[in-house]
Formats: C-alpha cells, structure tokens, sequence
C-alpha cells in the first residue's frame, strides 16, 4: 500500500519515537501546571503584601499622632501580616509543600507573636494611663485596617482554596478576622470620644485576645494539613 513500511524494526523504532514525545509533553503539562500554581500563589501574596503594607505604613502615622494602644496593637498586627508574605513567597518561589507547611507554621508563629507585643503594650497603659488623641485620624486608620484586611483577606482565601494551599487559606482567614479586629479601632475612638480615655488599652486587651484566638484557629489548619500530608 501507498506510504506503508515493510520493515518491522522501522515501526517499532516510529511507535517509540511516538510514545516519547507523547511522554516528553505529558512532562511538560505538568512543569507548566506547578511553574503557574507557583506564580498565582506569589502573585497572590504580592497582592496582599502590598495591601497590608499601606494600611500599616498609614497606621503607624495616625498612631505617631494619637498614641491609641487600640490602634497599636492592630498595627503590629498588620506588619506582622505583611511580614507573613516572606516566607509564603519563598514557598511558592521555591514549589515546595513542605516549604508552604513550613511557612504555614511561620505564619501561625507571626500571628503569636504580634498578639504578645500587643498585650503587653495595653498592660503598659493600664498601668500607666494616657489617652489618645486625634480621634478623627484614629477612627479612619480603624476603617483603613478594615478595609485592608478584608480585601487581602478575599485575595488570600481565594488564591489558597484554587491552589489547594493550607498556609493560604490560614493567612487568608487571619486577615479576614483581622478586619473585624480593626473595627475596635474605630469603637476605640469613639468610646474615648465620650469622655472614657481607659477603654483604648481595654480595647487593645480585647484586640489581643481575638488574636490569639486567630492563632489557635491558624494552628489548627496547618496542623491539620500536616497530619493530613503524612498520612
């Protein structure tokens, strides 16, 4: 027939060859798969990293200003959200699970961390009193971390949930809770407005007790996906 061959070792050498490059593309589909989960997770922490960073750059102004400890304990919350985004990014950089689990701990930790620096700050006022001032400007920084924190909370929520990433999806949930924290700010500012200067470190206390509920709540899903992981 027209276009066939006679010699058998000539097709067998073909149907390798097909086989090969039928493998060699079924690799590459799965580079490109891991190259783009890779680059949507750093995008996705690049988003927020940014994001947080200016709410916490605008933060740290208004606190300069006001002295709130409401305000401060929600400010060192949100540079250590900001901070998370290292080792998150270096995780995807590097399309390593067990560097997002590493990193998913780095986070949990970042999380602690900023809750003790808070709660230690608002015992300080307790013990020695000063109110805030320039309640207007606190107010805003109150409804700037909440608006921050909400939307690098969507950003990290979806982007953890699409790249099934537990170290996201905890970061994610944090800054979500992260805005309602933020609304004590604001509940800060007006409280002291009426004449009640001691509920700015009793607010900042309360803000530090949520945080460490976020902690508890972060540790569970990273623990949870590493137990998962090793089963």
């Amino acid at each position: 027939m027209p276009g066939a061959t006679l010699d058998p070792d000539t097709d067998r050498r073909a149907a390798r060859a097909d086989a090969d490059g039928a493998g060699h593309g079924h690799s590459h589909g799965l580079i490109d798969t891991s190259i783009k989960r890779s680059r949507a997770g750093m995008q996705a922490v690049l988003i927020s990293l940014a994001i947080l960073g200016l709410v916490a750059l605008g933060q740290t102004v208004v606190f300069v200003l006001s002295g709130s400890i409401a305000l401060l304990a929600d400010l060192i919350h949100n540079f250590g959200d900001a901070l998370t985004a290292v080792p998150l990014g270096i995780a995807f950089a590097l399309r390593s699970g067990t560097a997002e689990r590493y990193a998913g701990l780095a986070v949990v930790a970042a999380i602690f961390i900023s809750a003790c620096v808070a709660g230690v700050e608002a015992v300080g006022r307790l013990i020695h009193p000063s109110a805030p001032t320039h309640l207007v400007a606190l107010a805003l920084a109150g409804a700037i971390g909440y608006v921050g924190n909400f939307i690098a909370g969507r950003v990290r929520l979806a982007a953890g949930r699409r790249l099934d990433s537990p170290a996201l999806i905890a970061d994610g949930k944090h800054a979500r809770a992260d805005a309602y924290v933020s609304l004590g700010v604001i509940l800060s500012a007006a409280v002291v407005a009426l004449g009640a200067p001691i509920a700015d470190p009793l607010i900042g206390l309360a803000i530090t007790v949520v945080i460490l509920r976020i902690t508890w709540q972060s540790w569970v899903v990273v623990a949870g996906a590493g137990h998962a992981h090793s089963h």
